[in-house]
């Protein structure tokens, strides 16, 4: 095991415990330059799960099931299409479309005045960026659409995490056996993740302990930052 898959698993999994979400963004980004995403994306869905696990039972009461079960059978939905799109087509062009579009939607939560309300959710909305957050996540295993979604219709920062970390179950729940039907996750790389799990652990509880200090205003930032960090970063690797 190498010092950068533990620093990159270390801070994933802090800005996890933060936000509760962006692990990949942060994982991908450190290791991309000398790890095959072969190898990355099987071992960060492997750390992932757990991690879920703890935000969503840490966050229990703010679960919303109207949110939760429809917004993850859409996704599920677009994963599989996902998967089927990067064996078809030029994943690399996708992923630079996506990186705008999340860039455009961070910026437009930026500039959304600071004491709106949360929206209601529509069918239709929940519909289209429930499947389209499926699509990338399959594609790419970012959260960031699903993340941008949710935090429009939920009224704090435990409810964002709750609601999105039980999502995030499902999704992977399903992924890990769709990446062990196809022969993605090995072994080998199930292996690694155990022997990064106490790393993961580490910078979740460090970034729960640090997300105590934080506003309701402030955590907003953050998932602006990260979600147009997310899109800057998708288009720079995918230059």
């Amino acid at each position: 095991m190498t010092f950068w898959w533990i620093i990159a698993t270390f801070l994933a999994f802090f800005v996890k415990g933060i936000s509760g979400f962006a692990n990949t963004l942060v994982f991908n980004s450190i290791l991309s330059f000398s790890v095959q995403n072969v190898q990355i994306s099987p071992v960060d869905l492997m750390l992932g799960y757990p991690s879920n696990i703890i935000l969503t039972i840490r966050e229990r009461k703010n679960l919303d099931p109207a949110i939760v079960i429809p917004l993850a059978a859409m996704v599920l939905a677009g994963n599989l299409a996902g998967v089927l799109l990067l064996k078809n087509l030029d994943g690399r062009l996708i992923r630079l479309f996506f990186g705008f579009v999340v860039i455009l939607i961070g910026l437009e939560m930026l500039t959304r005045h600071q004491d709106r309300r949360p929206g209601t959710n529509s069918t239709f909305g929940m519909v289209f960026f429930g499947l389209l957050s499926g699509v990338f996540c399959g594609l790419y295993g970012v959260g960031a659409l699903l993340g941008a979604y949710i935090s429009r219709y939920t009224p704090n920062a435990g409810a964002f995490r709750s609601n999105l970390c039980a999502i995030f179950i499902i999704e992977n729940t399903f992924r890990i056996f769709l990446y062990a039907f196809t022969g993605i996750l090995t072994l080998p790389l199930i292996l690694t993740a155990l022997r990064l799990m106490p790393f993961t652990l580490a910078g979740l509880l460090c970034g729960i302990a640090c997300r105590k200090h934080i506003r309701e205003q402030q955590f907003r930032k953050i998932i602006v930052f990260l979600l147009i960090l997310s899109g800057i970063m998708l288009i720079a690797v995918n230059l």
